[in-house]
This record gives C-alpha cells, structure tokens and sequence, in this order.
C-alpha cells in the first residue's frame, strides 16, 4: 500500500485503455466481472481518459453504477490535442467526462499526455487554471499531468506548477535507460521535487509479457510459476514514492494473474534485481519496435493504416524469429489500401507517438518484410 493525500492507495491500478471487446463494442459484462476480482481483492484506482473509446461508459456500467462512491477512486483525462482544436472543446471534455462516467467528481484528474510537440497548448488553452478551478469546486480531489517527453521538460513542468499533487510516467524496466523514454531520469526528477508517481506502461503495452527467450529462460529458471507480466509490475511497484502501478488489464486472466502477486505485494529480493538488471541489457540489444499500442498513431492517419498491429507482426519476427506467425498476423490486421506499403509519409502519426517513434521508416520496413503477401 502508499498512502498519499491522506488515504491508502493499493500497489496495483486497472488501467482502462485495454478493455475487452464484443462486437464493435467494450464487453462490459466481462469488464463487470474484471471489476469485482478487482475490488474484491482491496484494489480501488481505476484509470481511464476522454480519448479511449467507449472507457469512460463502460465504467459508468460496471463500477459506478454499480458500486458506492467511496467503494473506489477514478482517474480521467483532459486532452488538448486529440480532439481538441478549441480552448472551448478541450474544457468541454470535463463536463463529458461526468456525464460518462457518472462519478459526481473525480478522485484524480489529469492533463494528458504531455511531449514537447503539444504540452504549450495547456497553457493556450488555460487549462491549468481551469482544472485548479475544479478542484477548488470539489469536482477534482486531486491533479496532475501524464508524461511522453524527457527529463529537462519535466523539471521545467514541475518548476513552472509545483501545484500538481502527482505525475504520471512512462516506466519499465526494459525502457529504463532508453533514451526517448527515460523512465529512469523522469523517475529520479519526479522524486526531486517529491511527487508521487502513478506509472503506465509498466509491461510495455504488453511487449514485457512475452520478453525476448533469453529473458524468458533467466525469469523461468529463477521461477517457473511467475508470469513475465509479474516480473515486470513488480519491478517498478518496488520503486520508491509510487502511487500505484496501472496495469492495462484485458481479460479475467490478466487480472487473476496480477492480482496473485499484487495483492499481497512482495518487491523484488536481490536475486530478482539482479535478473532484471541482465534482462536490461538484452533489452537494450533486442531489434523490436518499442511500440506500446496505444493507438494515438491511428486517429490522424488518412490511410487508417493499423500501425500499432503492424509493428506487433514486425516484432513476432525481430524478437521472436517467427516468420510464419509474422506474415500471418500481418495478413489478418491489412486490407488492400490500408497496408504498410500505403503509407503516404505524412507523418501525422509520428507528431501523436508518445514513444517518438520513427513510424514512417518502420512502415517502410514493414512494406518491405511483408512483400510477399501481396501488397
């Protein structure tokens, strides 16, 4: 447990980005179920945002309908480049967000996704005042900002609004010395100026649940019954000043898995650190593309190009050696006009990428590895 604000928080959070789906819709049945392992195991922080499909209604009729307020606590997002392209339009996600989830306020709101491309438009938008002003409503109990960029703009941030009661930050121990993630020197500036930290992206969009073999190999010889997934979450949950570790949970199996190591928490021995430590290593050395998945790439691009699924065949392939699996998952996520190879370069996707990454060049590699296929 953490106790920030004057309240415990539990380790593990349900990160809402990842719902399962039926049809074209969030399975909110399944989502139902997920949410009573959930709190019936002591975990209360549910996280969602403006901009995932369908989140925000799903939870309304899973949690908030169906259980009492104080029962949990319930993070959302307001977002000034996705959707918004008036000050008016990114203010009126607030009121959407309530009306959405039907919480009555929110225990923990933030501005969303900042990188270096887009974090002055919450100041053009005025959106620090207006989300102080709603915490002094009692719409907002607490706030802060989820973080895409690097350390120097962190401790700008932070400088500039030593206000916000928390950060948000991308960490993982695969990409804790990356240098266009920087988990760890955005760790180490949040922690200067004593803010507490929720983390995402802590198995890497799920890329840490199944980690190159030579990582597999080390984590199953050390022990044979603990998920990769595990290996991961544990990582950054016994890191110091940590709010809550959200996991991107998708079915009834995610969430028993996390909840049979987090719910009586445990941070990693010596041993276990020392795993982690040879995994980064080969982690620094794995040709896979650090993509998380998180589909900002797809809302601009004018070919509707299933960038994030692309990238997942690509790293069967890179990470995996296979070949056959790879050409097959490509097949099944393209369709004539919306392959890799019809990617125009506008790069639309590459100015949304919380991961800063090359996509177009990518898209290229793609092209060429999938050729066979038929494009």
């Amino acid at each position: 447990m953490s106790d920030y604000f004057g309240k415990e928080v539990p380790k593990l959070g349900f990160g809402l980005m990842r719902l399962p789906h039926k049809g074209l819709g969030t399975d909110v049945e399944q989502v139902k179920k997920m949410v009573d392992l959930f709190l019936d195991a002591g975990f209360t922080y549910f996280d969602t945002a403006f901009v995932y499909p369908g989140s925000e209604n799903a939870i309304r009729k899973a949690l908030v309908e169906r259980y009492p307020r104080d029962a949990y606590t319930l993070a959302t997002k307001i977002n000034a480049f996705i959707l918004a392209p008036t000050e008016s339009a990114a203010k009126k996600q607030f009121d959407t967000s309530l009306k959405r989830t039907g919480a009555g306020y929110f225990d923990y709101y933030l501005l969303h996704a900042f990188m270096e491309n887009n974090y002055s438009r919450y100041d053009k938008f005025h959106l620090w005042d207006y989300v102080k002003e709603k915490k002094e409503e009692g719409l907002i109990k607490h706030f802060g900002f989820s973080f895409h960029a690097g350390p120097d703009l962190l401790e700008q941030i932070l400088t500039d609004h030593p206000e916000v009661d928390f950060v948000q930050l991308q960490i993982n121990y695969a990409d804790w010395e990356n240098p266009s993630v920087a988990s760890r020197a955005n760790y180490e500036v949040a922690r200067k100026f004593g803010k507490s930290i929720v983390v995402m992206e802590p198995v890497k969009g799920g890329a840490l649940a199944n980690p190159p073999s030579e990582v597999r190999k080390m984590m199953k010889e050390y022990n044979p019954d603990a998920s990769y997934a595990s290996w991961a979450i544990r990582f950054v949950a016994s890191l110091d000043g940590i709010l809550t570790v959200l996991s991107g949970m998708s079915n009834i199996a995610q969430m028993q898995d996390n909840i049979s190591f987090m719910k009586d928490f445990v941070p990693l021995n010596k041993e276990e650190q020392e795993i982690i430590r040879k995994a980064q290593v080969i982690m620094g050395k794995s040709s896979t593309i650090p993509c998380t998945s998180c589909h900002y790439c797809i809302e601009g691009c004018p070919k509707k190009i299933a960038i994030p699924d692309i990238f997942a065949a690509m790293n069967l392939q890179l990470g995996n050696g296979q070949m056959k699996e790879a050409k097959e998952n490509y097949a099944s996520v393209t369709s004539p006009g919306h392959t890799a190879a019809d990617c125009i370069g506008c790069k639309q996707c590459e100015n949304a990428c919380p991961q800063h990454l090359p996509i177009t060049n990518n898209l290229k590699k793609a092209a060429e590895m999938f050729k066979e296929t038929g494009e």
